[in-house]
């Protein structure tokens, strides 16, 4: 068994410990190790920590994006409107008397997009119509 194991780290010298762990070897003899820890915080950091960083920004900015009118859903399985928001509060009609409080934060996702207020929409019109106005000028 222990010929086996030999023989199959000798294709990987960097995952190979040090044979007889020399004590007079010194700093030479920790290289091998410190390389498979740094290999290691590599893939926990490719696999782990940064598509966990990418959900959280993804979060982040649905949440901030959240507005009167949107059908969402909430980590407990409610679903409902919104029909207000406030700083860190999103009151949600769930039924035609029925409103409920939550943390913003509580919200899992945005099962349907609202529609924008008449306001929103007209701001919407008035860039158009500058970005059209800027590209008559261009020509």
């Amino acid at each position: 068994m222990n010929h086996f194991v030999s023989q199959l780290f000798a294709q990987y010298p960097l995952l190979m410990a040090a044979p007889g762990a020399d004590p007079s070897a010194g700093p030479a003899s920790i290289m091998p190790t410190l390389l498979t820890f740094g290999l290691v915080f590599v893939i926990f950091y490719f696999l782990i920590i940064r598509p966990q960083n990418k959900k959280q920004k993804e979060t982040k900015k649905m949440l901030e994006a959240l507005k009167k009118g949107d059908r969402v859903a909430s980590i407990g399985g409610i679903h409902g409107t919104i029909q207000s928001i406030k700083d860190d509060t999103v009151v949600l009609k769930v039924d035609t008397n029925t409103k409920l409080t939550f943390s913003r934060s509580a919200i899992s996702n945005v099962l349907e997009q609202g529609r924008p207020s008449k306001k929103a929409e007209k701001q919407v019109e008035e860039v158009v119509e500058d970005d059209d106005d800027d590209a008559d000028d261009a020509e």
